[in-house]
């Protein structure tokens, strides 16, 4: 199937005020780089992934950063080592339906938010079709990626909307990736699941508190008396 088409613009970039460009500098892996600059890196491409909500001892890949401290492998091969592994998988594909994922590995891999419902389509037709290594892979063998990131820059957020800059934008990779809307229908009950963990207790008003000499009152009396029944002797 081949891939279908969308415009690479929306209304919101004919407004040149309405965003900006993102003035985070850009990581890259150099020729000689120190440790901590590699460490940084490494730091950098699962907070951009991952986001810090889901940066777990379980979610490290041991092996890939080693590789990438002795630069056997590239940033972008690092990037792709985190998107397709376990952990990944199972706090983001597994919990979410094709449409928010692509939404969220858009905005993390290529920098931005979606064009429109149709590039979503697009790509959750990739996903569908060719499955998620696949999926993967279109994202960062890209033209977009390969100009804006190249082999060894780590992916960021490339523009940054300011029209409510009071209240301010949340940065892609700091959203919470689980459980959309619709996904809570899938739980256990088939139903949104509510859970008080603080203390329960019963009001009665005061009209419906029983007064003396009312029967209801009888049996709770009853149930207060205990009888002890002894043997006949």
């Amino acid at each position: 199937m081949p891939f279908l088409s969308y415009s690479f613009s929306c209304q919101n970039q004919r407004v040149e005020s309405y965003s900006e460009k993102a003035t985070q500098p850009n990581l890259y892996l150099s020729d000689n780089p120190y440790a901590k600059d590699v460490d940084s890196i490494i730091w950098a491409s699962y907070r951009q992934i991952f986001s810090e909500h889901q940066i777990l001892t379980f979610t490290r890949l041991v092996g890939p950063e080693s590789l990438l401290r002795f630069q056997t492998i590239t940033v972008k091969e690092f990037i792709r080592s985190l998107l397709l592994s376990n952990a990944f998988k199972n706090l983001n594909y597994d919990v979410n339906n094709n449409y928010r994922f692509v939404e969220m590995c858009v905005q993390r891999v290529l920098g931005r938010d979606l064009y429109s419902e149709r590039e979503k389509l697009a790509w959750s037709i990739i996903i569908a079709s060719k499955g998620l290594e696949a999926f993967v892979d279109s994202l960062l063998d890209s033209d977009e990626y390969l100009e804006n990131f190249g082999d060894n820059v780590v992916p960021f957020q490339r523009r940054r909307i300011i029209a409510q800059r009071s209240k301010g934008e949340t940065p892609f990779n700091l959203k919470t990736p689980r459980y959309g809307k619709e996904f809570l229908g899938n739980l256990s009950t088939g139903k949104p699941q509510y859970i008080w963990q603080g203390t329960v207790r019963k009001f009665t008003p005061q009209e419906r508190i029983p007064k003396a000499g009312d029967p209801a009152l009888y049996l709770g009396m009853v149930k207060d008396v205990s009888f002890t029944l002894s043997p006949i002797k």
